[in-house]
């Protein structure tokens, strides 16, 4: 078969990214790859179904490469993911463009449908299989800086927050085999990479369903003992399943970053039962209040949802003044997207547009203060800096207190100092903005 170019655009969240490198793993023996979609003889489209906003720049980026097909070399177009797994029927007959549409568990077959449609032993293909027990693994293409990669512990979720369909695009919670999620690491250390992100809609619950138990601390720990691997860090841990075991191997292990997320969603008690949440304001704090206590200069990020349906101006000014008080490191904020399929979708008292607006830009704001307060109390501290680019003049790399594309950058000012890309070196604080900081190079007096 002629070796044709294959290009892939992955759009939404970290879990997408893993599903496209694992696509790219399939195919990179019997393809080439390009990043450049107008020579792709074969276009992907990786897309996220979660939000209207994510909704709509997965049409528009499928349009988009649509076009492709008249204007430069595409023959053959592909939408997969959470869209295609949401609306498949309705994305056949609105999309023809579309020739291959397969959801979120078939990528360990994109080879065979693509060879099938090539050598027209099919017309356009559709499979949408849903699945409670598959987990996409296999060999990967990894698409981020050389020493950083995420890590899918597990797939699906039994959360059923009532704003989130999740559930049922990605199914129940599973967890992979923990010999798996070792094996991969192994590889990835072995390939450069010092930094493992550890990914899942809800990290926290690692094991309970294999294993009858929380296993989560036992993994980081045999994480820990792979020889490369100097960053271990932790995303979407439901602050409910925080555990204690756990927060001790946070604390004394010296590879697992202090550093966790925590999407809280709310703190308004009347907000967190409307949408599902199995935790209260009181537990939320108390979460934090030990996290701190236990775990020296721990980093916490979380994510908030302004605008829910029923969300007064009291429950609003609740979460606006608990940002104030507690400080957070890092935060994100995000208007309600009202999502079919979901029971916050028929739910009354739905917030008016304009007052979501309004509540994210205060919320931006108040959140703003407290980082260039919390940046500027940085100044003169020394840290370890994972490098990743250098732009002509600067480098620029991140502590352990900021996960990829998140959280800001450390820039080093020009140095006469060459320093290696994917190095990990001390770096001095000298000044700080709202969200990044700069700093210098370390010498012997630090």
């Amino acid at each position: 078969m002629t070796k044709y170019k294959v290009g892939l655009i992955s759009l939404g969240c970290d879990k997408n990214r893993v599903d496209s490198e694992i696509m790219l793993g399939k195919l990179k023996s019997g393809y080439e790859l390009t990043n450049d979609p107008k020579s792709a003889d074969i276009i992907i489209v990786n897309t996220c179904g979660f939000i209207e906003k994510a909704k709509q720049e997965s049409i528009d980026t499928i349009l988009e490469m649509a076009e492709y097909k008249n204007k430069y070399n595409c023959r053959l177009l592909i939408a997969t993911g959470c869209l295609t797994q949401r609306y498949g029927s309705e994305l056949t007959e609105l999309m023809p463009e579309i020739d291959i549409m397969l959801g979120v568990n078939d990528y360990n077959k994109i080879d065979e449908f693509i060879r099938a449609f090539i050598e027209k032993e099919e017309g356009k293909i559709t499979k949408l299989e849903y699945s409670n027990t598959n987990i996409n693994e296999g060999e990967r293409v990894i698409t981020t800086d050389k020493a950083t990669a995420y890590i899918r512990i597990s797939e699906g979720c039994d959360n059923f927050c009532t704003y989130c369909i999740i559930p049922k695009i990605r199914g129940k919670y599973r967890s992979r085999a923990l010999e798996s999620v070792l094996e991969e690491a192994k590889k990835l250390a072995s390939a450069g990479v010092k930094e493992l992100i550890l990914i899942g809609q809800d990290t926290t619950r690692y094991g309970i369903d294999l294993y009858e138990e929380n296993r989560l601390h036992v993994l980081l720990n045999e994480l820990s003992k792979i020889e490369g691997i100097e960053w271990i860090r932790l995303l979407y841990c439901y602050p409910e399943e925080i555990y204690d075991e756990l927060i001790d191997e946070i604390a004394s292990n010296p590879k697992v970053c202090k550093y966790i997320d925590l999407p809280i969603q709310h703190i308004s008690d009347n907000i967190l039962k409307a949408m599902g949440r199995k935790t209260t304001k009181e537990a939320i704090i108390n979460k934090i209040e030990l996290l701190r206590e236990k775990v020296k200069d721990i980093t916490l990020r979380t994510s908030l949802i302004v605008g829910f349906p029923g969300e007064t101006d009291e429950d609003f000014g609740e979460l606006k003044n608990f940002l104030k008080d507690y400080k957070l490191d890092k935060v994100g904020v995000f208007k309600y997207s009202k999502e079919e399929g979901t029971p916050a979708f028929s739910m009354p008292n739905h917030v008016d547009e304009e007052v979501k607006e309004k509540r994210e830009e205060l919320l931006m704001l108040t959140q703003m203060d407290v980082s260039e307060a919390t940046n500027k109390a940085k100044i003169g501290n020394v840290y370890d800096v994972l490098i990743e680019e250098h732009d002509g003049e600067n480098y620029i790399g991140r502590s352990y207190e900021m996960s990829p594309e998140i959280d800001g950058t450390i820039i080093v000012n020009h140095t006469n100092d060459k320093l290696t890309i994917g190095d990990i070196i001390k770096v001095k604080i000298t000044d700080s903005a709202e969200y990044d900081l700069l700093g210098v190079v370390c010498n012997e007096s630090c």
